[in-house]
C-alpha cells in the first residue's frame, strides 16, 4: 500500500471513527487476518446495532500467554448506558456502524438514480428527437413531391386548355371562312348556311383538343323576319345532315328519318309549362347542326331549332358576354336538366367572312359547346401517385333564379361555381360541385389561373363577370400516407436499443461494482463491528483518536520485519522504532469469571462437527445474553472455557456482586440449553454441566500489536481465576478469597460456604476458597427493595421487564424442561428417524398412499421360516442408484410425512423404550448412543450433501451422486436402507434380559428353546417387528414402504443388521469373518476387472451387506472408540450388570477377576480389528480413523489404569448394593410393624 493511499485511509478512518480493522488488508486481493475470516458473519449488520434485546458477539477462541500469565481478548462489551445491578451501573454500549458511510451509500443512490434519470430522459429526448425529424423529413418529402404534382397537373391542365380555345377559335374561323366562300358562290348568307361533313370536323376538333366525346353544336343567328324562313330551311337540311352524322358516327338507334320525325319543325324553348315557340321579338340563335348525332339523354325531341338563349341562363350569359365582347366566353354547367355533367358552356362566336381581325366583321353564329373538363386531369400522373384533389373555380358565382348574379362580397358554398376532382394517377374522378378538399392541407395549396380568355371587365354590361377558371390543387390524407414509413418508429426503436443497451451495460458495470463494494463495504463493516467488539470503548476511542493514528500505521510497518523491534535490539530500541508508547492500563478493581464445559471432551468426541458447533454457539450464545443483562465483559472463549470480566472498561464497585450472580445464571441457564439441546443432539447433551472459577483483584488490560491486534487482559488475576476454575467442580462456583470478602463486604457473606480443604494453586501455595451457595426459594425480608443487599444470587437482575421478555422468548415450545431424560431420548429417536422417513416418502415424490394389498404381505413375511436367524443372509439386494428418482428428490420440496405419521412414529419409540429392561447398560440409553454412533457414520458416508437428513446440506454442493453410491456400495441410493439401520439400532436389544444369549442358554428359557442361539437379538426383532405390524401404525408403516420388494428389503436389513449386534457366536462370527475376507480380498478386487454385470452387481450387495452389519457392530461398542470418558462411563455400567448378574446367581465367575485383562483381550482381538476393517473399507471417511485412534488410545489407558478402575467400579457397585440392601431391610422391617 502507497504511502498516499495509506494516508488517505486513516484520514477516512479518523474522520469516520471507524477502523476497520487493525493491520492493513489488501482488499484488491480478498485478503483477510484470520482473525476476521474466523468470525461468524453476522446476518444483518444493521439489525445488530438497532438489536438490544438479543445481541449476541461472537469472537475468536484463541488467547497468548506471556511472562507466565494467561493472555486473553475481548471479544464483546456490553452496550452504553447502564443497567441497575445491587444498585450500581454496568457500562453497555451498543455497535453503531459509521454514519458516513450510511451518507456515501445515500449519496451514491442518489448518483444512481440521477444517473437513471439522465440516461432516461436522454433516451426520451433523443428517440422524440429522432421520431420528429424522421417525421418531419417524411413530411418535407411528401410536401415536395407534392408541389412537383400539383406543378404538372396545373401546368399541363393550363397548357392544354390554351391550347383547346386556340383550337377552337380555329375551328369557327373555319367555318365562317367556308360560309364565306359559299355564300359567295351561292349568292346565300347566314343564317342559311349547313356545314358540310360536320361530325368529321368535330372530331378533328376533339382530337386537336384531346376531348372525348364533347358536345358540341352550331347556332346562327336568326332575326325576327327570319324566323320562317329559318324553318324551312331547317326542315330541309336537317334530314341530310342527320343522315351524314348517322354514317359517319355509326349512330345506329334512330334512323334519319326517325330523328326529321321527332324534329319540332319552328324555333322553340322548354321550360316548366312545356315546350312552346319563341314568340318574343329579336334575334332568335337556334340550335342546328349537333354532335353527337341522336337524343339527347331525358328528352324525346331533338335538341334542333330550340332557342340557345332561352334553353339555360347560363348559355344566355355566356352569349352574351360572347355578343359584347366579340370573342370566347365560358360559364358553368350544372347537372341539371340543362347539362348532363358539371363542367363549362363555351360560347365560340362565328363572324360573317374570312377576315377575323377586321372591326367591322359580324358575328353571325356561334359555336355551342360543353365540356366535363375532367379529361383535362387524366393521364398526367404515374400510377400509384393517388390522393389528389383538384378543385376548379370560376371567378363567377352562380346565377340567382332570376338569371343575375349575386353582388355579395363573401359568397356561401352554395354560391360559388365549384367542382372538385380527384386524381389518382393515370385517372381522374369527378367527386361533387362543391369544395371538397380536405381543410388540413390549406397551407399546401397550389392555385394557378386554368383558363382565361382575356376579357376586359370594362367591356361587360353591369351585372356580368369576367369568366376566369382557376385550378386549386390539395394533397389528401392518403398522399400523405403513402410518404409515411415505419422509419420513425424503427429509428425511434434503434435509438431506445441503444439506450436501453447503454444503460442495461451500465446496470451490469454498476451491479458488477456494487457488488464488488457491497462485498468490500461488508467486509469494511463487519471488520469496523469487529474492532468495535474486540476493543472496549475507552481503548476503541484511543485508538480512533488523532493521537493513536501513528499506532495504527506501526502495525503494517512491524509485521515487514521480525517482529516489533529486531530480534537483538533493546526496549528502547523499539521504542525509537515504533515510535509511540503501548495502549495499556491498570484496572485495580476487576473480578474475573472462567467458566468451563465439564464432559465436552468427551461429548464432543462421539458428535459430528456441525453438532459441536451447535452446542458451543447455543451455550455461548445464551451466556452472551446473560452477560449483556449483567453488564458483564467479555473477554472470550478458549476451546470449551467461557471467560468473562466485571470491572473493565468501566470501574464499578460491585463488580464482585455483579460476576457471581452472573455465574449464577450460567449455571442455570446451562442446564436448561443442554436439556433443551439433548432433544436435537443427542444422549448425555444433558449430562453437560459447568465448572465455574472467581477471582478479584488488578489486571492490566490493553491492546497487544502485532499481526492479529488485539484487547488482552494480563496479570495474576487471570491465572488465580484459571487456578479456581480448574480445581473446583462441575455445576458449582469457586471463588477466592479476595471475591469472599469482597461480598462479605457487600453483606451477601450467606452467598457463601467455605470449602472443608484448601486448594492447592500453583504459583500460590495452599488457599482458602468458597463455594458460592445454591438457593432456589430466596426468602425476602419484610419491606426489602428488589435491588437491596438482601437479594439473592439467583435473583440476579432478572426483574427487569426486558430481562422477563427475554427469558420468556427462551422458553421451549415442547416443553423440554419438564421431561426425563428417557423422554428426551424419544424425541431426539423420533426426530433422527422423522428426516430418513421424509427422504424415503420423498425419494417417491412425496406419496404416501395405504397400500391395502399389502396386508397378506405383512402377515406373511418371516412365516417360511422358523426363526429369525434363518432369514439372515449373506446378500442383501439393495436398491441401485436412480437418477429419476434422484431428480425426483431434488424437485420435491421439504416433505411432510404427516401429523398421524409423526404420532405413530413418536407412540412406537416410546413403547419401544418402555420395553427395555432397567439394566444397567443394555437400556434404551445406550440402545440410543448406538443409533447416535450410526448416524455419525452414516451422516459420513453422505457428508457431500445428498440431504439425508443426517447432517447433509445442499443438495447443490454434493459430488458426483453417481461415484458416490459406487463408493458407499451402493448403501447412499436408498433412504430406506439408512433408516432400516438406524431403526435396527433403536430396537437391538429390547427386552434384553442383561445377561448374555449362553446364560439363558443355561436357564433353558423359553426363549431359549425357541431361538437355540443369538436368543436376545432374534427377540428383539420379533417384539419390535410385530408391534410395528398392529393396526395403529399403519400410517407409519405406510411411509417406510410403499411395495413388497420394500417390505421384503426392510425387513431383510433390519434382521440382518440386528443379528451382527451377538459378537459372542462364534460361529456366527467366523462366518461375518469370512464374508469379509471374500467381500474385501484382492482376489476380489481382481475378479471385478472380468466379472460380468450381474456379477458385480452381486459383489456390491455382498459388501454393502457386510459393510452394515460391521457398522452396527462398531457402533455397538462404539463406547470403546470414543473419548475414555465415554468408554469410562459405559464400561463401568457394563460391569455394575455383569456383576449384578453374578450377584443374582445368574453368571459363574466373578467378572471382577479378569476383568481387566478381558477388556485388553476385547481391544486386540475385536474393537481393533474392527476399527481397522472401517478403515480399509474406505466408505466412513474420516470417523474411521477417528474410531481407530479412540480404540488405540482407550486400551492404552485401560492398559495404564484399567486395574485400579476395576477396584473402583467394584467398590462402587458393593457401596450401592449395601445402600440397597439396608434400604431394603429397612423397608421389611416397616412392612413387619
Amino acid at each position: 500500500m502507497s504511502e498516499t493511499s495509506r494516508a488517505f485511509y486513516f484520514s477516512h478512518c479518523l474522520e469516520t471513527r471507524s477502523f476497520h480493522k487493525i493491520t492493513f488488508l489488501d482488499l484488491s486481493k480478498g485478503s483477510i487476518p484470520n482473525v476476521f475470516l474466523q468470525q461468524p458473519a453476522s446476518k444483518d449488520i444493521m439489525s445488530y446495532s438497532s438489536s438490544q434485546k438479543s445481541q449476541t458477539t461472537h469472537h475468536v477462541s484463541h488467547s497468548s500467554t506471556g511472562g507466565g500469565e494467561t493472555g486473553s481478548r475481548s471479544e464483546s462489551e456490553s452496550r452504553s448506558g447502564s443497567e441497575s445491578v445491587g444498585g450500581n451501573a454496568a457500562p453497555k454500549h451498543v455497535y453503531v456502524p459509521p454514519t458516513v458511510a450510511k451518507q456515501e451509500e445515500a449519496n451514491v443512490l442518489r448518483a444512481k438514480f440521477l444517473v437513471a434519470f439522465i440516461l432516461l430522459l436522454a433516451a426520451a429526448g433523443v428517440a422524440t428527437t429522432t421520431n420528429l425529424l424522421v417525421r418531419q423529413q417524411e413530411r418535407s418529402d411528401f410536401e415536395n413531391q407534392f408541389a412537383g404534382y400539383a406543378t404538372e397537373i396545373v401546368t399541363v391542365s393550363g397548357s392544354t386548355a390554351r391550347q383547346f380555345f386556340d383550337a377552337l377559335d380555329s375551328f369557327a374561323s373555319s367555318i365562317g371562312a367556308q360560309a364565306a366562300a359559299e355564300h359567295a358562290l351561292l349568292n346565300t348568307s347566314w343564317p342559311f348556311y349547313r356545314i358540310p361533313e360536320w361530325s368529321v370536323q368535330v372530331e378533328k376538333l376533339a382530337q386537336l383538343t384531346g376531348i372525348r366525346g364533347p358536345y358540341v353544336g352550331i347556332a346562327p343567328i336568326v332575326k325576327e323576319d327570319e324566323r320562317q324562313q329559318w324553318n324551312l330551311f331547317a326542315a330541309e337540311q336537317n334530314p341530310i345532315w342527320y343522315q351524314e352524322s348517322i354514317e359517319h358516327e355509326g349512330y345506329t338507334d334512330y334512323t334519319a328519318q326517325e330523328l326529321f320525325n321527332v324534329t319540332i319543325p319552328f324555333t322553340y324553348t322548354i321550360d316548366e309549362n312545356g315546350l312552346r315557340p319563341v314568340t318574343r321579338p329579336g334575334e332568335v340563335v337556334p340550335y342546328f347542326q349537333s354532335y353527337p348525332v341522336g337524343l339527347p339523354p331525358g328528352l324525346p325531341i331533338m335538341p334542333t331549332n330550340v332557342d340557345a338563349l332561352l334553353s339555360s341562363q347560363t348559355t344566355a350569359e355566356v352569349f352574351r358576354i360572347a355578343n359584347v365582347t366579340r370573342s370566347p366566353a365560358i360559364g358553368f354547367t350544372h347537372i341539371t336538366r340543362e347539362a348532363v355533367f358539371p363542367g363549362s358552356q363555351i360560347v365560340q362566336p362565328i363572324f360573317d367572312g374570312p377576315d377575323t381581325e377586321a372591326k367591322d366583321r359580324k358575328m353571325v353564329a356561334v359555336v355551342l359547346m360543353q365540356i366535363p373538363w375532367l379529361d383535362y386531369f387524366k393521364n398526367l400522373l404515374a400510377e400509384g401517385d393517388d390522393g389528389i384533389f383538384v378543385v376548379l373555380e370560376s371567378a363567377c358565382p352562380k346565377l340567382l333564379e332570376d338569371g343575375t348574379l349575386s353582388v355579395r362580397k363573401n359568397l356561401t358554398e352554395s354560391e360559388r361555381n365549384i367542382i372538385t376532382y380527384r386524381v389518382d394517377g393515370p385517372d381522374a374522378v369527378l367527386l361533387g360541385e362543391t369544395d371538397l378538399h380536405d381543410p388540413e392541407y390549406d397551407d399546401l395549396v397550389i392555385t394557378d389561373v386554368f383558363v382565361d380568355l382575356g376579357i376586359d371587365q370594362s367591356q361587360l354590361p353591369e351585372g356580368s363577370c369576367v369568366p376566369v377558371l382557376t385550378l386549386h390543387v390539395y394533397p389528401s390524407a392518403e398522399l400523405e400516407e403513402s410518404f409515411q414509413t415505419d422509419n420513425d418508429i424503427i429509428y425511434t426503436v434503434v435509438v431506445i436499443a441503444i439506450f436501453a443497451f447503454t444503460t442495461l451495460v451500465f446496470l451490469l458495470y454498476d451491479y458488477s461494482v456494487g457488488k464488488r463494494q457491497r462485498i468490500v463495504m461488508d467486509r469494511i463493516a463487519k471488520q469496523d463491528m469487529i474492532v468495535s467488539d474486540v476493543f472496549p470503548t475507552a481503548f476503541r476511542d484511543r485508538l480512533y483518536d488523532n493521537q493513536g493514528k501513528n499506532i495504527m500505521t506501526e502495525n503494517a510497518d512491524m509485521l515487514e520485519d521480525d517482529g516489533p523491534f529486531g530480534l537483538d535490539e533493546t526496549f528502547a530500541g523499539r521504542s525509537s522504532k515504533i515510535g509511540s508508547a503501548p495502549l495499556a492500563d491498570l484496572f485495580p478493581s476487576v473480578t474475573v469469571v472462567f467458566a468451563d464445559l465439564v464432559g465436552f471432551t468427551a461429548w464432543s468426541s462421539a458428535r459430528e462437527p456441525h453438532q459441536v458447533f451447535i452446542l458451543l454457539e447455543t451455550i455461548y450464545g445464551a451466556f452472551d445474553k446473560l452477560a449483556y443483562r449483567h453488564g458483564v465483559f467479555k473477554v472470550e472463549t478458549v476451546g470449551d472455557c467461557y471467560v468473562a470480566a466485571v470491572g473493565l472498561p468501566e470501574p464499578t464497585d460491585d463488580h464482585a456482586v455483579v460476576a457471581c450472580r452472573f455465574a449464577g445464571d450460567c449455571l442455570k441457564k446451562m442446564k436448561d440449553v443442554t436439556l433443551k439441546l439433548e432433544v436435537s443432539l443427542g444422549p448425555d447433551t444433558s449430562d453437560l454441566d459447568l465448572r465455574t472459577g472467581i477471582h478479584s483483584g488488578q489486571v492490566t488490560a490493553g491492546v497487544l500489536r502485532g499481526q492479529r491486534s488485539r484487547f488482552q487482559l494480563f496479570g495474576d488475576t487471570m491465572n488465580t481465576a484459571a487456578r479456581m476454575e480448574h480445581c473446583g467442580e462441575r455445576g458449582r462456583i469457586q471463588v477466592s478469597q479476595v471475591t469472599a470478602d469482597l461480598l462479605a463486604e457487600a453483606g451477601l457473606s450467606r452467598w457463601i460456604i467455605p470449602r472443608n480443604i484448601k486448594m492447592f494453586v500453583k504459583g500460590k501455595g495452599e488457599m482458602q476458597t468458597y463455594w458460592v451457595r445454591k438457593r432456589s426459594k430466596p426468602i425476602k425480608p419484610k419491606g426489602a427493595n428488589l435491588k437491596s443487599d438482601m437479594e439473592t444470587l439467583e435473583e440476579g437482575t432478572e426483574t427487569d421487564e426486558s430481562s422477563k421478555r427475554a427469558d420468556e422468548e427462551d422458553n421451549d415450545s415442547l416443553g423440554i424442561e419438564g421431561m426425563n431424560k428417557t423422554e428426551r431420548l424419544v424425541e431426539w429417536n423420533v426426530e433422527v428417524l422423522t428426516s430418513l422417513l421424509e427422504q424415503i416418502v420423498g425419494s417417491r415424490g412425496g406419496i404416501v398412499n395405504k397400500i391395502q394389498t399389502l396386508s397378506n404381505a405383512e402377515r406373511n413375511i418371516g412365516t417360511g421360516v422358523r426363526t429369525v436367524l434363518e432369514e439372515c443372509t449373506p446378500i442383501i439386494p439393495l436398491k441401485r442408484f436412480d437418477t429419476e428418482e434422484l431428480a425426483r428428490r431434488r424437485r420435491t420440496s421439504k416433505v411432510d410425512i404427516g401429523d398421524e405419521a409423526k404420532s405413530q412414529l413418536r407412540n412406537f419409540i416410546s413403547t419401544i423404550s418402555g420395553m427395555y429392561l432397567d439394566n444397567a447398560f443394555h437400556n434404551f440409553e445406550h440402545a440410543s448412543h448406538v443409533t447416535a454412533s450410526v448416524k455419525k457414520l452414516l451422516a459420513r458416508i453422505v457428508k457431500v450433501g445428498e440431504g439425508n437428513g443426517l447432517g447433509a446440506s445442499d443438495p447443490s454442493d454434493s459430488v458426483d451422486l453417481v461415484d458416490l453410491a459406487g463408493h458407499s456400495y451402493g448403501i447412499t441410493s436408498d433412504p430406506l436402507t439408512q433408516f432400516a439401520v438406524v431403526f435396527s439400532a433403536v430396537i437391538h436389544d429390547v427386552d434384553h434380559p442383561g445377561v448374555p444369549n449362553i446364560q439363558l442358554v443355561k436357564e433353558n428359557t423359553r426363549w431359549a428353546l425357541m431361538y437355540k442361539k443369538s436368543i436376545a437379538e432374534q427377540k428383539s426383532v420379533d417384539l419390535a417387528w410385530d408391534m410395528l405390524m398392529e393396526d395403529e401404525y399403519s400410517s407409519l408403516r405406510a411411509c417406510i414402504y410403499q411395495t413388497e420388494d420394500d417390505l421384503r428389503r426392510f425387513r431383510q436389513l433390519v434382521v440382518n443388521t440386528v443379528l451382527a449386534t451377538d459378537i459372542v457366536d462364534k460361529e456366527l462370527q467366523a462366518l461375518r469373518k469370512a464374508r469379509w475376507e471374500s467381500a474385501f480380498s484382492s482376489d476380489e478386487s481382481a475378479l471385478s476387472n472380468v466379472a460380468s454385470a450381474s456379477d458385480m452387481v452381486e459383489s456390491e450387495d455382498r459388501k454393502a451387506t457386510i459393510v452394515i452389519e460391521h457398522l452396527i457392530q462398531a457402533s455397538d461398542v462404539s463406547h470403546t472408540m470414543q473419548h475414555w470418558h465415554i468408554y469410562k462411563k459405559w464400561n463401568e455400567r457394563f460391569f455394575m450388570e455383569c456383576y449384578s448378574a453374578y450377584m443374582e446367581g445368574r453368571a459363574d465367575s466373578d467378572p471382577s477377576t479378569n476383568w481387566y485383562k478381558a477388556e485388553i483381550g476385547f481391544f486386540d482381538f475385536y474393537v481393533i480389528p474392527l476399527a481397522r476393517k472401517l478403515q480399509s473399507c474406505g466408505v466412513f471417511g474420516v470417523s474411521s480413523h477417528e474410531y481407530l485412534n479412540y480404540a488405540v488410545a482407550n486400551r492404552d489407558e485401560w492398559v495404564r489404569e484399567g486395574e485400579s478402575l476395576v477396584q473402583q467400579f467394584l467398590s462402587k457397585f458393593k457401596e450401592e448394593y449395601a445402600h440397597l440392601t439396608a434400604r431394603f431391610d429397612h423397608l421389611v422391617m416397616k412392612l413387619q410393624e
